[in-house]
């Protein structure tokens, strides 16, 4: 690889760089033994970030074989869980989580002489984080800690600005990859973006593609498709390939089915792998790779807080990288699930999580590091200023910081624990009520985010306790997480049931739910609806339950529960303590006022008692409301108040001031000083009907330009024959007001007639003497000087007895 004398010069003169190189060119094993080499005389270790705990681990055994050694000596790894490192170890990999808990024991790292930060491109929370803390640490304790950036992407040249560091381009050396395009039939490829699963007749085509491939082009087969379930579809319908090894590659696998998925077989394999095999690993043997072109990104409901992971199309940058896995030991071939025009409307480069991710525990992350808001650090993007928000709301409410943002004693002890932070106060609150061991079992089902058959949490704990493909990692992780605790017995003698429900209640108080009134569907605490799908019937229709993973897909009414617990209504209210409130509340409900003093969880209402003497302001209140949501159609309108109101209506668009707003948006504004009447001693609608609307809006007229309503705006305009029909005003003032009329009576009109000073034209409906309609016209002389000869000539014939002068002008 060149450009390791270009790196080492930078860190020499900047002790920084970030490293541009494409996927396949070998940085993962030689920029982190060049940096090893220019620390050596001041000895200390060099600690190599990877975003995945597969690619920690794959990277200390691709570097330590190629030294000819085993992991633990030079080269050794460090992952939740699995720790390989001796006295001789001089380069690490961890992933990025574990230097991120490093950094906030001691920002110092003692015993680390420079940090290689992999695959920064990705743009993780931790990642970014983990960036933005080590450019802070050499600008504040560790002057001399040397820094590497290492992407894949052209992103290096903004990562470059905020280290203030040269970039250092290598250029790229893969082996040619040929493109072929496999788009799936029409309406077969998802649109993406609103939910998890990937449609069945999709999988059909990538195991369809996969075959296909196999068949045109020799070496082993790398599949990308977007997640486990996805990984598990494929394999299924690979089932019968001969001579040919199919296996799976993805976080959740134990490490030795990890490391057999990284080990060249003796037969041809397929791989079927997740994103981790995106970037730093190398599957050995692979000249194939069938891309999916799906990615599964975290999203966030900022609103009603619920997280949640969307399948979404791949972007081109990681497209790019997934088909260099093919070129990496000789020329290969990518099949890609999509068209070439679809290929030119993917977005650059998939979204910084910082932008769409769930911000609780990068808040918290924060916090620990006494910089609350990151205003101080070197972050790649700020925050949104809502997930922020929202973030703070949450770990306030968890006791994580205090009411400035500061961390609490409580919030540092959530900080270690290596999981969400509602996963850490479950931890840490429920070893109490359910005792350590089976706190640490249910919070390791959440981290791992172990599939719940039918929904039902409670079986997904009894199943990888007996174990099963997803038994191993589950049972390090809780003895993990159970170390973290003082040793507990539960406080009450609760069933497996309710223990899992109550862990879950304290980790997500917020989705605690309680069946609806006539059953199928819930009401959480945070005012949400949920509901089973249909095929999982396990828990529908227990009256509480705690959800632990909830989706709702823009649109509709309730959010879909994925797995859940059951919850007695004490744990309940318990967990949800903070929620509790009590509260009178008045309202205009079906033409009458209605007042209770109400007992709530959140949205849940538990009691209600009727109040006798509600607070007159409320009452005031509650009726001015149901005014609004009504509208005013629920007060006494008589035929002269429509009126008024229309020729107020007219004047004020014709006119403007001094003419009043009379439309329903200003008279709502202020409803109860435009009345005249005390809102607080109306009860129900026989109230309301007691109400002089008319008397109400000639308190609003104008005076003294009052004095020329009728002038302005007739109720009546007299016409040539001496009657005087009624002008018709439309309801919101912008309407042209209207007079019919016989055509005969318009007989001596030479114009028609206008109001509001002239300003308005009358629009005429001409009537015959049957009252039938004969013309409209806003313009009377060009009606006389022009289509009436025709109209004329029609109704001589028809109504004889009639005048029909040829000069209507003037009177017959």
């Amino acid at each position: 690889m060149g450009g390791l004398s270009a790196l080492t010069t930078a860190l020499r003169e900047r002790g920084t760089a970030v490293v541009q190189a494409p996927p396949g060119t070998g940085k993962t094993t030689l920029v982190p033994p060049a940096v090893a080499a220019l620390v050596a005389r001041g000895g200390g270790r060099v600690v190599v970030t990877q975003p995945r705990r597969i690619a920690a681990r794959a990277a200390a055994r691709r570097l330590a074989g190629l030294l000819g050694e085993k992991v633990g000596e030079t080269v050794g790894h460090t992952v939740r869980g699995d720790r390989a490192v001796g006295p001789a170890t001089r380069i690490e990999f961890v992933t990025t989580g574990v230097l991120l808990r490093r950094l906030q024991r001691d920002p110092e790292l003692p015993g680390v002489a420079a940090v290689v930060l992999d695959e920064v491109h990705e743009r993780q929370l931790d990642a970014d984080l983990t960036l933005a803390f080590l450019v802070d640490v050499r600008a504040t304790v560790r002057d001399d800690l040397l820094l590497v950036a290492m992407s894949a992407t052209v992103e290096a040249g903004r990562m470059g600005a905020v280290l203030d560091a040269p970039v250092v381009d290598v250029p790229g050396a893969l082996h040619p990859v040929t493109q072929h395009w496999a788009p799936p039939p029409a309406d077969v490829l998802p649109t993406g973006g609103q939910d998890r699963g990937v449609p069945p007749r999709f999988l059909d085509h990538v195991a369809a593609t996969v075959r296909q491939a196999l068949a045109a082009d020799p070496g082993d087969a790398l599949v990308f498709v977007p997640g486990v379930g996805e990984v598990e579809g494929v394999m299924r319908r690979l089932t019968g390939l001969s001579d040919v090894d199919v296996v799976a590659l993805h976080g959740r696998l134990p490490a030795r089915e990890q490391d057999l998925a990284l080990t060249r077989g003796p037969r041809r394999r397929v791989v079927v792998s997740t994103s981790v095999a995106e970037s730093s690993l190398t599957v050995p043997g692979v000249r194939i790779v069938v891309d999916a072109g799906l990615s599964r990104e975290p999203r966030t409901d900022q609103a009603r807080g619920l997280p949640a992971l969307v399948t979404v199309r791949v972007s081109r940058s990681a497209a790019e990288q997934r088909a260099g896995r093919a070129g990496r030991e000789g020329p290969g071939a990518v099949h890609r699930c999509w068209s070439r025009a679809d290929h030119a409307h993917l977005s650059a480069h998939p979204a910084p999580e910082i932008a769409v991710a769930d911000l609780t525990g990068f808040c918290l992350e924060l916090a620990a590091w006494g910089d609350p808001d990151g205003h101080g650090l070197a972050l790649l993007d700020a925050p949104p200023r809502a997930a922020l928000d929202a973030a703070h709301e949450t770990l306030a409410a968890l006791g994580a910081t205090d009411d400035s943002g500061a961390i609490t004693a409580r919030g540092r002890a959530m900080a270690q624990v290596p999981a969400d932070p509602r996963l850490a106060r479950a931890l840490l609150d429920g070893a109490d009520v359910a005792g350590s061991r089976r706190a640490a079992e249910v919070v390791a089902l959440l981290d791992d985010d172990v599939r719940a058959p039918g929904g039902d949490l409670v079986a997904a704990l009894r199943m990888v306790r007996r174990g099963g493909p997803a038994a191993r990692s589950w049972s390090d992780a809780a003895a993990r997480l159970e170390s973290l605790v003082p040793s507990r017995v539960a406080r009450t003698d609760l069933t497996d049931d309710l223990a899992v429900g109550a862990v879950v209640a304290l980790a997500h108080p917020g989705r605690i739910a309680r069946l609806r009134p006539g059953g199928g569907s819930y009401l959480m605490v945070s005012g949400t609806g949920a509901s089973f799908r249909a095929a999982d019937p396990a828990l529908a229709g227990l009256p509480w339950i705690a959800i632990a993973d909830v989706e709702r897909r823009p649109g509709t009414r309730d959010a879909t529960i994925r797995s859940a617990a059951p919850v007695d209504e004490d744990t309940a209210l318990d967990a949800a303590s903070g929620s509790w409130h009590e509260v009178d509340e008045v309202v205009w409900e079906r033409g009458r006022i209605v007042a209770r003093r109400v007992t709530r969880l959140g949205a849940i209402e538990l009691s209600a008692v009727p109040l006798a003497q509600p607070p007159p302001d409320a009452v005031a209140a509650a009726v001015a409301e149901g005014l609004s949501r009504d509208g005013l159609a629920a007060l006494p309108w008589s035929e002269a108040a429509v009126a008024l109101r229309r020729r107020m209506a007219f004047l004020h668009h014709a006119l403007g001031e001094p003419w009043p707003d009379v439309g329903d948006e200003a008279l709502l504004a202020d409803v109860d000083a435009w009345l005249g009447v005390d809102l607080a001693r109306v009860r129900s609608q026989a109230g309301l009907a007691r109400v002089d609307v008319l008397g109400a809006l000639r308190r609003l007229l104008p005076w003294p330009a009052a004095g020329r309503l009728d002038e302005l705006a007739p109720e009546r305009v007299r016409v040539p024959t001496g009657s005087a029909p009624r002008v018709e005003y439309g309801e919101t003032g912008t309407e042209q007001p209207v007079l019919s009329l016989k055509l005969q009576d318009a007989f001596g009109w030479d114009a028609t007639p206008r109001l509001a000073d002239g300003r308005v034209p009358l629009l005429l409906h001409l009537l015959t003497p049957a009252r039938r309609p004969a013309a409209v016209t806003a313009d009377l002389a060009s009606f006389w000087s022009g289509p009436y000869r025709q109209v004329r000539s029609e109704l001589r014939g028809r109504y004889p007895k009639h005048a029909w002068p040829e000069d209507p002008t003037v009177r017959p």
